[in-house]
């Protein structure tokens, strides 16, 4: 990609964001809209500066929850794809029990958790966390482990290679790409589903009780303030999964680099 390619990609999402703002800003001056029905991005900036140190501290919060949920749920959702990639019988079980348990209602899994912990503990949140990610990345991983191309499994077992070996030279680099995708999805759902959890009870500490207690007190700039550290708390979570993506993608093309 050329430096010129890389500045538009830069800019048009840019021009867009600012030109939207601009619109937003706006609209609510043209119609008179009252701030408790709409504040306006400058409000709403103007108590992301001044509450920065508070957002900064939900957000630590929330980002922590997220950050430990996605771990738990990768390492889990990977290590169930291993087990249903190798035993298909597994799979056809343990596969609509997933599809099930990631359909039942958030809050609901959170109100049976928080049931069985402290009110101040975070574990209810991180488990949450955890089965969403692990969703995600059971379902991509392993398709990414089973949808390999017959022609490179027949050439391995032309060589009589072993299972382990069709696992370590097909399998797992097919279902690299897979993983990536998984996590780039999930880095920001985990964000998403840290603070939402937050909605159905425990510590009123994080990014998601501060947005309702805002709400609630009729504070709709200091809730949109919030809003945004959230936002920018689940991109920084996905530029973190991307460039993980790139690394190791750039890593796997030295070492095919280094085989030739």
């Amino acid at each position: 990609m050329t430096a010129m390619n890389r500045l538009r990609n830069f800019l048009t999402p840019l021009a867009f964001g600012v030109a939207f703002l601009a619109f937003w800003e706006g609209a609510v001056k043209f119609f008179e809209l009252k701030p408790y029905f709409l504040a306006p991005p400058t409000k709403i900036l103007s108590q992301f500066v001044e509450n920065i140190s508070r957002i900064w501290d939900a957000a630590s919060v929330s980002g922590m929850n997220a950050l430990v949920g996605l771990i738990a749920g990768t390492i889990f959702g990977v290590s169930v794809s291993f087990l249903l990639s190798r035993y298909r019988a597994l799979g056809e079980l343990i596969t609509p029990l997933a599809v099930a348990l990631n359909a039942i209602p958030i809050f609901v899994l959170v109100a049976v958790l928080n049931n069985m912990y402290s009110i101040t503990s975070e574990v209810p949140r991180r488990i949450m966390v955890s089965l969403v990610v692990y969703f995600i990345v059971l379902v991509n991983v392993a398709k990414g482990l089973t949808q390999v191309k017959s022609t490179h499994v027949e050439l391995m077992r032309s060589y009589a290679a072993s299972d382990f070996a069709i696992l370590k030279k097909v399998r797992i680099p097919n279902a690299v790409p897979y993983l990536f995708t998984a996590l780039k999805i999930s880095a920001p759902a985990a964000v998403i589903t840290s603070f939402v959890s937050e909605y159905f009870g425990g510590s009123q500490n994080g990014l998601g009780s501060r947005i309702t207690s805002n709400i609630a007190n009729s504070k709709n700039a200091a809730a949109w303030a919030y809003v945004l550290g959230a936002c920018l708390l689940g991109l920084v979570f996905y530029a973190v999964s991307v460039v993980l993506e790139n690394v190791a993608s750039r890593g796997s093309g030295a070492t095919n680099t280094s085989n030739k």
